[in-house]
């Protein structure tokens, strides 16, 4: 069978794009600038214009493009095909399933870009065979997808899985949503960073500094990352109280950290764990693909 969907992942910097045969093997990637800075209806049309170059791509390699799936950041209605709002792209009330399926005339998906990496993690990557994944993505910020038998729950308002606005530690830093004590203002990659940078007085630390010097035997660095670690596993015991998970798929740029990152996190939640079944706590496998891999799976439950 020579058919194959195309599938873009949407992110505030860049798109990772490929060409995807239903069985998930990835036949042809390409990645493009977002240019955000243009503003939403430029990226729109930079959308259009990329999917109608993978259409014609696939067709000049004598595939047969049957589909289009689309995931971006922010809050997404995907049952109705709308970009509801993303402040890293600009989009507000986009309806980018119609856009897309209409310009490049075949059957379009749009999903969130967590959810749908968290889809592909659980039918394709480290969750394949577990039910129950819950798929955590710790960046710039935290989110979460809850993936059941491969489907991932968008919430009524198309905003479920947004755990990193737990509060886990009341009156603590300031989050970028006003609340005071989030788990992203602790525990992301970004906080990490800026909470080594003041108490260090070391300019431009990063989560990947941290780690590293931490892994050293660096006292700061380890104290930074031990904090975050202990925030992160508060908010993913409230996270497994809620699910109830059978695994707890790790990704983002944070997990690169591997078993610096994973063996305190599970020692962690081992020591919180109470009457909780606690469940198993794996890096991510699909890195950064996954967003696009699960843009492709949209794109194929669009088919059925």
């Amino acid at each position: 069978m020579n058919r194959v969907v195309i599938a873009l992942d949407v992110g505030g910097t860049g798109m990772k794009c490929a060409l995807v045969h239903p069985d998930g093997r990835v036949l042809w990637t390409e990645r493009h600038l977002t240019r955000a800075e243009r503003g939403p209806e430029a990226v729109t049309e930079n959308i259009l214009s990329v999917a109608l170059g993978l259409r014609e791509k696939a067709r000049s390699d004598g595939l047969e493009p049957a589909a289009v799936g689309l995931v971006v950041p922010g809050v997404v209605d995907e049952a109705n095909g709308v970009a509801v709002w993303s402040s890293n792209v600009g989009f507000r009330d986009v309806p980018m399933r119609d856009l897309v399926a209409a310009h490049v005339g075949l059957p379009a998906a749009l999903g969130h870009d967590v959810r749908a990496g968290g889809m592909a993690e659980a039918r394709l990557g480290a969750g394949r065979g577990e039910p129950h994944v819950l798929f955590i993505a710790i960046g710039t910020g935290i989110a979460a997808a809850h993936v059941v038998n491969g489907a991932a729950f968008a919430g009524a308002h198309g905003a479920a899985g947004e755990v990193g606005h737990v509060i886990v530690r009341p009156g603590g830093p300031l989050c970028a949503c006003g609340g005071h004590g989030c788990m992203e203002a602790i525990a992301s990659a970004s906080a990490i960073g800026r909470s080594y940078t003041t108490l260090s007085g070391v300019a431009g630390s990063t989560a990947f500094d941290v780690a590293t010097r931490a892994a050293a035997g660096e006292a700061l660095a380890r104290t930074v990352w031990i904090d975050a670690v202990e925030a992160l596993a508060d908010g993913l015991l409230t996270a497994q109280a809620l699910y109830d998970a059978g695994m707890i798929v790790v990704g983002g740029g944070l997990a690169e950290a591997g078993e610096d990152l994973l063996a305190p996190l599970r020692a962690a939640l081992d020591a919180r764990k109470r009457f909780l079944r606690l469940p198993r706590v794996e890096r991510a496998a699909l890195g950064d693909t996954a967003g696009c891999l699960g843009a492709a799976l949209l794109g194929l439950d669009a088919l059925t």
